[in-house]
């Protein structure tokens, strides 16, 4: 929320006090998706001294996965331009901690791999440093928070962490149902609004059949 705005705000010709270059600094780009591969081409564009991408999930397939056919967003690997010119990119990494020099400045990112979600255990004897003096948050969502509601319903998930559910929109115990994010993962509000509606069809046709 800070780098790229001030970037652009630079790139559209206004000054940018205390601006945060990648200019010469190993760089960490912690989150896989579009914000993070933007992350990356400006650090390029700074001329970093290197670029790291993580991401916590597990490296997509190469070519459309089996599960997610059209008309469904396809699940697999999306190589940008900004990948395409440079730069580390790596999977299923937790980063674990950060340390620094007295000044409060980062020097170390702490990592380990991880197994799938989603548990994302930690995997013993894969923990690893590397130099970071330029950390940037790119993270998305991951998946619903299953402490409290969802570990309380004891619906089941499917392989992302998402909540799983038929074609009528409910879950795994009958009368609750789910839609958007919680459904399908971080989407565009559209999306939401499209679920919301089914989700509310198959309400409608639940209690009908109870009536």
């Amino acid at each position: 929320m800070e780098f790229l705005p001030q970037q652009n705000r630079k790139g559209a010709g206004d000054a940018v006090a205390n601006q945060i270059l990648a200019t010469g600094k190993h760089v960490v780009i912690i989150g896989g998706g579009d914000t993070g591969a933007d992350c990356l081409g400006t650090s390029h564009r700074h001329k970093a001294a290197s670029i790291q991408q993580f991401e916590i999930m597990p490296m997509p397939p190469p070519d459309r996965a089996p599960h997610t056919p059209w008309p469904l967003w396809p699940l697999q690997l999306r190589v940008e331009s900004s990948h395409e010119e440079g730069g580390v990119r790596d999977w299923s990494l937790a980063t674990t901690c950060f340390t620094g020099d007295e000044r409060g400045n980062v020097k170390k990112l702490h990592a380990v791999r991880v197994g799938p979600p989603p548990k994302f255990e930690a995997i013993s004897g894969s923990e690893f440093t590397l130099d970071a003096d330029l950390v940037l948050l790119a993270m998305g969502f991951t998946g619903p928070v299953r402490a409290g509601l969802i570990e309380q319903l004891a619906v089941k998930l499917d392989a992302r962490g998402n909540v799983a559910t038929d074609e009528s929109y409910m879950s795994s115990v009958p009368g609750v149902f789910v839609a958007g994010d919680m459904r399908r993962g971080q989407s565009l509000v559209v999306w939401a609004i499209a679920e919301g509606r089914k989700a509310a069809e198959g309400v409608n046709e639940f209690l009908a059949e109870k009536a």
